[in-house]
């Protein structure tokens, strides 16, 4: 989720003028970013294996 701190950190780091449209992008980056480290942590995810199989699955 995302917070004021987060918000602020963010918008220290851009340029003096950049568009409403960056920030948004950012912000979900951000937000993505940490759904997946909160996945692995919680051991959401699966093997390179498994992802090779079932990339393999998309193709036949």
């Amino acid at each position: 989720m995302l917070t004021k701190e987060k918000l602020k950190a963010q918008i220290e780091n851009f340029p003096n003028e950049f568009s409403l449209e960056e920030l948004i992008e950012r912000l979900i980056l951000v937000e993505k970013v940490e759904a997946s480290e909160k996945q692995s942590l919680n051991k959401e995810t699966i093997s390179e294996d498994e992802l090779d199989k079932e990339i393999e699955k998309w193709f036949k």
